[in-house]
């Protein structure tokens, strides 16, 4: 046989370290889904505003929403990897993805609170099974090397500006109801679904029926590991909570309509989409202990300035500053500490590493917002609920430029041990 054709029947990609037909469709599917999960967050983000006015709920209540995805997700993540071992990856993926369109349907009838708190903790479920499965399959079609990096890259730039696209959307839907922003992710999953059942490489057989999958509580025995995964879920936390107390306020306080609002947030996510693609230049430059020290500054500074003008108006002295410095943060930060998360430990507990690490990052939504829907819901105003976004990205500053003990540098067999630079 040729090259590209025993590229197809092997399933990799040619020797070349191009990408034939197949792989490229690959990779659009699970780009896809990468969008469909950001989507899915911001769409319901700026939504909350008429979703609490139609339910009568409370700042605390109406949290859950954003709130619920994220503990989906998190428990998820630590759980779903012995589902993938014993079923298979492009069986869970497939499966999570239509149960993801299930849920969103499930959702938009819902009538009660409850019923739709549970069905966004589904869809939470359902996309944690898919991102790592993702990956997984990605790893697996191609081969390491540029190839490899270039497929990630694009998967990762698809997720950051999802996010994004999830924002321009929620205005236009919100036109016609905010069950809308939670029907539609439903065609979007089906959508996907569907060429991921012809395109999707089936699994491996496995040599033996019991797969060893490593254990996160040893993970959590790294202490860089352990101060890495903080950062990212005070970074990710506060992210999360600083744009829900804009949206409430723009919308209720000052009667925004929900598309200008949607443009409103763009500050603090445009700009990490943008500049995804030179992550990897911006680490070997400044190091990524620098980085991340960096990145969890500006957050700080920018909710120290919400609790010195706790008013937020006008817009562009109130609300734009402190987002330009949350998307700075991210900027600064976000690539660095996944490079971090990924190098650490030895090579054998790195898969425990990382979902350790991703369901840090969606726990610190998981206490952060409810505890900013509780303060605001307490009757105070913002103050008390600004102090606490300042506190918890103190302590993620405190986690990243806190030294290292040297007993907690990733083994020379796990990984090139950092420079002092990525200390720091």
């Amino acid at each position: 046989m040729s090259g590209g054709a025993t590229a197809r029947a092997t399933g990799t990609p040619p020797a070349h370290g191009g990408w034939d037909v197949r792989h490229r469709a690959v990779l659009l599917v699970l780009s896809a889904n990468m969008i469909l999960d950001a989507i899915e967050v911001s769409l319901v983000l700026v939504a909350l505003p008429d979703v609490r006015a139609e339910l009568g709920l409370s700042p605390l209540a109406v949290q859950w929403l954003m709130s619920g995805f994220a503990l989906g997700f998190a428990v998820a993540l630590l759980t779903g990897a012995r589902l993938v071992a014993r079923l298979g990856t492009r069986r869970v993926y497939l499966a999570a993805m239509l149960g993801f369109a299930v849920a969103s349907v499930a959702g938009g009838f819902a009538g009660d609170p409850v019923t739709l708190v549970a069905t966004r903790v589904v869809k939470g479920l359902c996309a944690a099974l898919t991102a790592p499965a993702g990956l997984a399959i990605i790893a697996d079609a191609f081969p390491e090397g540029p190839g490899r990096r270039r497929a990630v890259s694009v998967y990762a730039l698809c997720g950051a500006a999802g996010f994004t696209a999830g924002l321009l959307l929620s205005g236009a839907l919100l036109q016609a109801g905010w069950r809308w922003t939670l029907w539609f992710p439903a065609p979007l999953a089906l959508l996907v679904l569907v060429p991921a059942l012809r395109v999707l490489p089936r699994d491996r057989p496995r040599a033996a029926p019991a797969v060893r999958v490593p254990s996160a509580a040893r993970a959590l025995r790294d202490g860089v590991l352990v101060r890495t995964a903080v950062g990212a879920a005070a970074l990710n936390g506060t992210y999360h909570s600083v744009l829900f107390l804009v949206t409430l306020h723009v919308q209720e306080r000052q009667g925004w309509p929900p598309w200008l609002n949607a443009l409103a947030l763009l500050p603090a996510c445009v700009p990490l989409a943008v500049t995804v693609p030179f992550a990897g230049r911006m680490t070997a430059r400044w190091g990524v202990g620098r980085l991340i020290a960096l990145g969890a500054a500006a957050p700080l500074a920018g909710y120290a300035l919400l609790l010195a003008r706790p008013r937020l108006a006008p817009y562009a002295t109130g609300v734009l500053p402190v987002l330009l410095l949350v998307g700075a943060g991210f900027v600064l930060s976000f690539a660095a500490l996944n490079m971090r998360a990924a190098a650490t430990g030895a090579a054998e507990d790195r898969p425990a590493a990382l979902r350790v690490y991703q369901a840090a990052v969606q726990l610190g939504a998981v206490v952060l917002l409810p505890a900013t829907g509780a303060l605001l819901s307490a009757g105070h105003g913002g103050r008390p609920a600004f102090a606490l976004l300042a506190v918890a990205a103190a302590v993620g500053l405190a986690a990243a430029v806190a030294p290292f003990p040297s007993r907690s540098a990733p083994s020379p067999s796990a990984s090139p041990s950092p420079s002092r630079k990525d200390r720091a």
